[in-house]
């Protein structure tokens, strides 16, 4: 591999991997307050279905129209995740049962595709697209322009997202009763904190997340709609928080791992370059990642050892305590 290629492959790799960024952020955020949501592939699919709505239907410049987009898709995203907290807070739902029939209801055979087909969204291009923010001139520069300065907003706004998820969580009083909610729930309610009203917070906003995250399919990486367009990367945004270890700064490590393995194939073939037989393995290496990790840390010892909210998956009765 050369430096070109290697350069291109990182810049890539920051751009595939922003939505699973935005994604394993918002699951991260669920996750700190004891809420396991395995819905996150259907609140992807269901922003990046309204945001591409959005822009296509909104007549207004390019900025507005863009903005708008992604407020839409976020909106999406909460309205998705308030079923989910619903089911699994008030009516103490199972968390996986629920996530799961949420992105079976909103994934590629549902909510998303009729969504899709009936707005004829199908085969359209966008009417506005985020690109590269800054110049030519400055793309231009060795290593670091492509790398830096080829990216568009929604890149430099998830790393700014990093930061105020870590700012919050490591340094604020809500971010610290969040984590005492995800580690013992009792304890924080006999504290005085309202286990409800962080867990139902931190799923909607989590679900935003996970809104934006699918916008960015539709707005950024491929600017059209097409069915399923998310591929998968709800669930790699799980998997991914696993492999961050419940951290914001490492969730970034992550994405743009998980990122450059998912850009690999496409840049190898643009260069005309024979993967061969090895061609199958290459496109499937994120999502064998993916496996690994989860089948990795599928032990509930193995989830303490890696930093795992001692209260996830598990629902909350006050009378209980």
């Amino acid at each position: 591999m050369n430096n070109s290629l290697l350069v291109v492959l990182i810049a890539s790799g920051i751009a595939y991997g922003t939505p699973l960024l935005y994604a394993s952020l918002g699951e991260l955020l669920t996750e700190r307050a004891g809420v396991l949501n395995l819905g996150v592939e259907g609140m992807m699919l269901v922003g990046a279905v309204m945001g591409f709505w959005t822009v296509q239907r909104l007549h207004t410049g390019a900025g507005l129209s863009l903005a708008a987009a992604v407020g839409v898709a976020a909106i999406a995203g909460a309205a998705m995740a308030l079923i989910h907290a619903f089911l699994v807070i008030t009516l103490r739902a199972s968390q996986i049962v629920s996530g799961l029939a949420l992105t079976i209801f909103a994934g590629a055979a549902g909510l998303s595709s009729y969504l899709g087909n009936d707005l004829n969204l199908a085969d359209a291009p966008a009417r506005h697209s985020f690109h590269a923010l800054f110049p030519s001139s400055f793309q231009d520069w060795p290593i670091v322009g492509p790398i830096v300065f080829g990216q568009n907003v929604l890149v430099y706004a998830s790393w700014a997202c990093v930061i105020a998820v870590w700012l919050y969580l490591s340094k604020t009083r809500p971010g610290l009763n969040v984590r005492a909610v995800g580690e013992s729930p009792a304890t924080a309610d006999a504290m005085g904190i309202s286990v409800t009203a962080y867990r139902y917070s931190h799923t909607l906003v989590g679900g935003a997340f996970a809104g934006v995250a699918g916008a960015t399919f539709t707005l950024a990486i491929t600017p059209q709609w097409v069915n399923g367009v998310t591929g998968g990367a709800g669930w790699i945004a799980i998997a991914l928080v696993i492999f961050a270890f419940w951290r914001p700064e490492l969730c970034l490590v992550g994405a743009y791992f998980f990122g450059a393995l998912q850009a690999l194939a496409p840049q190898l073939q643009a260069r005309e370059i024979n993967l061969g037989p090895t061609a199958l393995w290459t496109n499937t290496l994120p999502y064998v990642m993916t496996i690994v990790v989860l089948v990795l840390a599928s032990a509930s010892g193995a989830r303490r050892r890696l930093g795992a909210p001692a209260a996830l998956g598990a629902p909350y009765v006050r009378e209980e305590r």
